[in-house]
């Protein structure tokens, strides 16, 4: 070895040496001068206090600060003067471990390198007026000597560590409380001439961070892991903390802030990044009064956000929060609404309103650009509000164009079925989401439905080419320029419900939908669905669950009411013709009111009302009817010759006018059930002909063969009928013709049973016109030999005319005496 090798390391082992034997002898003086020690350190940070600090006890800790010295002090406790009336304890700490400068402990003073603190409880308490327990620490004098940049006074803590501490900050008068249980914390610190700057390490459970404790906690129950790079400027008094990552509840998040501690509340800006998390996660690490509004709402998958809180740790209230986030082709639940396909920027902030303080009522959330689906109909809203988290309001216009077919995914195709057509919409909105049926949504827009095929479901009706706009007008409803095609009849409508919006959600079987009705040409028998009975609403099966909008629709499609004022040109059901139409229509629930009916039919005029209920398959109606002066025999043919079959429109002619009330049953079809037909009718013929009816040509054959029984004409003709069932009974009526009188009275039956009595005078009545007395006219009429036929029912099924036996046994009924032998005769 060479020899300045041998003298290189003598020279240091003997520094070596040096080194241990002096460490050795400091650590023998503190053993054996702990007491004294002891009473130099409490003496020495007792000077920087406003209370006392005691320490139970010192030992050295040899090599563990090597090469300064370290020493354990245990059972540390600080207070302050006012301890007695607070009780809130600045630090008590079972474990203290100092590491101090050797040097300057042998030259009488006291220079800490390190600080170990285990097993401890730190409280920094402020009372109500203000009065905070860290005035312990005495404040620096203004003209104190400055620190020259090498030197390392006690106030210049080079590391520090914490192990199981309880840190908490309460301030009572700013209603504040910062709650850590800290499990790890490792720090070093630099002092440049400009102040000082500590990277620290931390692992701590938050308890509580609340800015606000009426309000809550952020971060409640949620560890913090992660580095921090802290620099303090002592000119400008801001403490930066540079960016770095911090895992909060498992979620890494970059934050920096800073802190103005040159202002008398300390103001401080925290910067929070989060590129990939959790809607719910996100909400979850803010105070409850926040978190509680967020999740109204859901985005599935992970959200780029960022937050900035800015407030004043002396001040009272909620700091300020800005809350910036990014949404990509995601999932979105808001109350009662899933938005597919979702992108959106969106903006949080409790200071909506600058001078209202930051708090839910003056929160605002604010959506740019958002587009999405509902039920695959696509939309798009500029900018969205939601205003007031306390009772949240969202406001925004609202757009779409769409294939109207998607719509049946949106309201459900139980009620309306669209196969084609497009839908344009732009809607401006207001609506409070949580009391929504309370504060009633505010809608104003329109929407423009054009070339659509749509089928209103419940009662099978079919519309082709249809178009209609649709417009919120305050809390109103109008539909106009409303074209609809069902087969060969044209419809044009304009609607209009009063006070819409309110009765939507709250009793949407109260709302009136009042249209005015025009068709150039309908067929009657293409609406039959309107005599079909629709379902019955549905009740929500799932215990405890609210009906939804598609709910409320449903209801308002089936029990809301429908007033109907109609006018068409031309009406065509099955052999009937009608002009110049008109009728008022109320439709509720399952039953149809028919008011103020007036058409022109076969050269005259048809007046009704009534009324028609649905019962299951069949439908209840009661109808008042007037018919006036016309065309006898068109208007038997054009309603089927009512059922009969033995007297059609081709055995009658002449001017009709009627009245009639009737109840009866009526299907599906629009046919008369059979057998349910009642009521009265009058009916008076002028100018009329009675043509090949059979029960009177076949009289004729033998009674009266050289008249034209063929066409019987006469000037008037006055008939009641008793309509019951199947059985029509004709009230005793004078048939006064230019070939023949008679007296009829019976029963005519659509199935069996008919018997009608006939009084045939056989005297010729050709020249009783002549007669201008009508007195003397009628006496006439019946004299002479008179045949009494009855038509009644053969054995076929068929009319048979024969002798009315029965009219002579009561003819002589009639002319007995009172008290007659009935058989003797006398």
């Amino acid at each position: 070895m060479p020899k300045w090798i041998k003298i290189i390391l003598s020279v240091i082992g003997a520094l070596a040496g040096v080194v241990i034997i002096a460490f050795a002898g400091i650590s023998m003086y503190i053993i054996f001068n702990k007491e004294k020690v002891l009473k130099m350190m409490t003496t020495e940070l007792n000077k920087n206090l406003n209370g006392t600090i005691t320490i139970a006890k010192l030992d050295p800790t040899f090599f563990k600060g090597f090469p300064g010295v370290s020493v354990s002090l245990k059972d540390v406790v600080i207070k302050d003067k006012q301890w007695p009336v607070h009780h809130h304890t600045l630090l008590e700490a079972k474990n203290f471990d100092v590491s101090v400068n050797a040097a300057a402990l042998l030259h009488g003073s006291v220079e800490i390198n390190k600080i170990d603190i285990s097993d401890a409880a730190i409280d920094l308490f402020t009372d109500s007026s203000g009065y905070s327990n860290t005035a312990v620490f005495k404040s620096k004098p203004k003209d104190s000597v400055k620190v020259e940049k090498n030197t390392s006074p006690s106030t210049q803590i080079k590391r520090f560590g914490l192990s199981n501490v309880n840190f908490t900050v309460d301030d009572r008068k700013a209603y504040k409380l910062f709650k850590f249980e800290v499990q790890d914390v490792d720090g070093r610190m630099q002092w440049p001439s400009t102040g000082w700057h500590a990277n620290i390490s931390l692992k701590t459970m938050v308890k509580s961070f609340s800015f606000n404790t009426r309000q809550g906690s952020f971060m409640k129950e949620k560890l913090l892991d992660g580095d921090f790079d802290i620099t303090y400027n002592e000119p400008s008094k801001l403490i930066t903390v540079a960016p770095k990552v911090l895992n909060i509840g498992g979620e890494a998040f970059t934050i920096g802030g800073r802190f103005d501690l040159g202002k008398p509340n300390v103001n401080f800006v925290l910067n929070i990044v989060n590129d990939k998390i959790l809607w719910v996660n996100a909400s979850n690490l803010l105070s409850p009064n926040i978190t509680k509004s967020l999740r109204m709402f859901n985005i599935d998958e992970p959200i780029a956000v960022t937050c900035d809180i800015a407030g004043a740790f002396g001040g009272g209230g909620d700091p300020s929060i800005f809350v910036t986030a990014k949404v990509r082709d995601n999932v979105v639940t808001t109350p009662g609404v899933k938005i597919e396909n979702c992108s959106f920027n969106g903006v949080f902030s409790n200071n909506y309103v600058n001078g209202k303080g930051y708090n839910d009522a003056n929160s605002v959330i604010k959506l740019y650009h958002f587009n999405g689906t509902y039920k695959k109909v696509p939309f798009t809203i500029d900018t969205a509000f939601i205003n007031n988290l306390n009772t949240p309001v969202a406001t925004g216009i609202f757009k779409s164009r769409f294939d109207i077919a998607k719509l049946n995914g949106a309201i459900g195709d139980d009620d309306l079925r669209f196969t084609k057509g497009y839908a344009d919409l732009k809607l401006a909105y207001k609506a409070d989401l949580v009391n929504y049926r309370i504060s009633k949504p505010q809608l104003g827009g329109t929407i423009n439905i054009k070339n659509a095929d749509v089928s209103y479901v419940p009662r099978n009706l079919n519309f082709k080419n249809s178009a209609i706009t649709i417009k919120f007008a305050g809390n109103d409803l109008l539909l106009n320029n409303i074209r609809m095609q069902s087969g060969r009849s044209i419809v044009y409508m304009d609607g209009r419900v009063n006070n819409f919006l309110n009765l939507y959600y709250t009793a949407p079987e109260k709302i009136i939908l009042k249209w005015q009705v025009h068709s150039p040409q309908l067929h009657l028998a293409e609406f039959l669905g309107f005599l079909n009975s629709t379902r019955p609403v549905e009740e929500v099966k799932t215990k405890g669950k609210k009906n939804n909008i598609n709910d409320a629709l449903s209801t308002a499609f089936q029990k809301g009411k429908a007033e109907i004022h109609l006018k068409v040109d031309k009406v065509y059901y099955k052999n009937f013709l009608a002009t110049d139409a008109t009728a008022d229509f109320l439709m509720a629930d399952n039953s149809i009111r028919v008011n103020n009916v007036s058409v022109k039919h076969a050269g005259g005029s048809l007046k009704l009302n009534g009324n028609f209920v649905q019962s299951g398959k069949l439908n209840d109606f009661t109808v008042n009817t007037k018919v006036d002066n016309v065309n006898t025999s068109a208007f038997f043919a054009a309603f089927n010759n009512f059922g009969m079959n033995s007297f059609t429109s081709q055995n009658l002619s002449g001017f009709l006018s009627a009245q009639a009330h009737l109840t009866g049953k009526i299907n599906g079809a629009g046919n008369i059930v059979p057998g349910s037909l009642k009521g009265l009718t009058t009916v008076d013929l002028k100018e009329g002909a009675l043509l090949n009816f059979k029960p009177i040509t076949s009289v004729g054959k033998f009674a009266f063969p050289f008249r034209d029984l063929k066409n019987i004409r006469f000037q008037t003709l006055n008939m009641k009928f008793d309509i019951d069932g199947d059985k029509i009974n004709i009230s005793p009526m004078q048939i006064n013709s230019s070939a023949i009188n008679m007296n009829v009275a019976g029963v005519y039956s659509l199935s069996k049973g008919t018997n009608i009595a006939l009084d045939i005078p056989l005297r010729n009545p050709k020249g009783d016109t002549a007669i201008i007395d009508a007195t003397e006219r009628n006496k006439k009429r019946m004299k002479g030999i008179v045949l009494h036929i009855l038509a009644a029912d053969g054995d076929d099924g068929k009319i048979k005319i024969k002798w009315n036996k029965n009219h002579d046994k009561d003819k002589k009924d009639d002319k007995k005496p009172e008290n007659t032998d009935e058989k003797t005769g006398t």
